[in-house]
């Protein structure tokens, strides 16, 4: 379940997360959506990691080893002897293996594009428009009373549920309202608890 919050500026967004975190949410519950690409950690620390130029590099390298095997292969498996001439030319083949690569590379970037925005969406979030017209929305994941959100290592999963996943879903939605409220939120949209 998750709960959105809108604010009109900065300020009144990073007050909500705060007041968030000191009430015991922890910040891998904290999401935000803003039409303006903000920096890591001016109102979530995400920490979160790119796999895009992994990806990207990837594909091209992949496109790399395919285009020489298409050019190189098919001079080894179908020869032409044109006199002294080798049978695997160099520039015709870096021609054929700049294309695969390049192509190879722009579909992994597509890929990874597609997966750094998490669509095709497979559950439907919370969200408002006025986030587009330049509002920023703090979106608050809640889980089930009782479930362990995040454990320091080599701690066990029933010791470290802390005082907010103790709760129940309705009153960790109702803490979280209170608190965006606080902050000075325009309005909240929530999903319906099941």
């Amino acid at each position: 379940m998750e709960t959105l919050g809108v604010f009109r500026d900065v300020e009144s967004a990073a007050r909500a997360v705060d007041g968030l975190i000191r009430a015991g949410f922890t910040e891998a519950q904290i999401d935000s959506l803003t039409s303006v690409p903000y920096p890591d950690g001016v109102l979530v620390k995400t920490g979160q990691r790119s796999w895009f130029r992994w990806l990207a590099l990837a594909g091209g390298l992949a496109g790399a080893v395919a285009g020489f095997g298409l050019a190189a292969g098919t001079a080894w498996l179908y020869p032409v002897q044109t006199g002294d001439k080798p049978i695997i030319a160099i520039y015709p083949t870096a021609i054929i293996m700049f294309e695969t690569t390049m192509l190879f590379t722009i579909i992994a970037a597509m890929v990874g594009m597609f997966l750094e925005m998490r669509l095709p969406a497979l559950k439907k979030r919370p969200y408002d428009a006025a986030v587009s017209d330049g509002c920023i929305g703090i979106c608050l994941t809640i889980h089930p009373g009782g479930e362990a959100v995040e454990c320091l290592p080599g701690v066990r999963s029933d010791e470290c549920i802390g005082e907010i996943a103790a709760l129940s879903a309705g009153e960790q939605r109702e803490l979280a309202t209170d608190v965006m409220k606080q902050a000075g939120a325009l309005r909240i949209i929530g999903e319906e608890m099941s």
